[in-house]
C-alpha cells in the first residue's frame, strides 16, 4: 500500500510542476488570442514565441546583474521588447552604468540597450 501511495504522491508531483510550468506560455497564448480578437493588436509580425524570448532575455540580464559584483542589481529594472532591452533605475557611478549596458549587450538575442532611463546618483560629497 505505501508503494502505490509514493507512486500516487510522485505523479501528482510531477504533474503539479508540468501544470505550473506552463502557466506564463498559456498567459501569453491567452493574450495573444485576446488582443487579436478584440482587434487592439497591430500587425507588429511579433508571436507567441516572441513574447516568451522577450521574458527569457530580460531574466537573462536581470540574472547577469545579479551574478556580477560591481553591479547594483537590485536597483535596475529590466525591460525587454522584441528584443530592445530598456534599463530604468540608479547606479552609484557612469562605471556601473556602462558595465550594465555591456553586460546587456552581452546576452543573446539582446538587439539594443536603451539606458536613457538610467541614472548615476548624486555622491554625497558633490555640491
Amino acid at each position: 500500500m505505501r508503494t502505490q501511495s509514493a507512486f500516487h504522491r510522485t505523479f501528482i508531483a510531477a504533474g503539479l510542476t508540468a501544470a505550473l510550468a506552463a502557466v506564463p506560455f498559456a498567459q501569453a497564448l491567452a493574450q495573444d488570442a485576446s488582443a487579436q480578437s478584440s482587434g487592439s493588436m497591430q500587425s507588429s509580425g511579433q508571436t507567441v514565441p516572441g513574447k516568451v524570448d522577450d521574458a527569457w532575455i530580460t531574466t537573462k540580464v536581470k540574472s547577469e546583474f545579479a551574478t556580477t559584483k560591481d553591479i547594483p542589481a537590485t536597483n535596475i529594472s529590466v525591460d525587454t521588447n522584441d528584443g530592445m532591452v530598456r534599463l530604468t533605475g540608479t547606479v552609484n557611478n557612469n562605471m556601473e552604468k556602462n558595465r550594465a549596458i555591456q553586460l546587456a549587450h552581452q546576452v543573446k538575442g539582446v538587439k539594443s540597450v536603451d539606458a536613457t532611463g538610467l541614472t548615476v546618483a548624486a555622491s554625497a560629497d558633490s555640491p
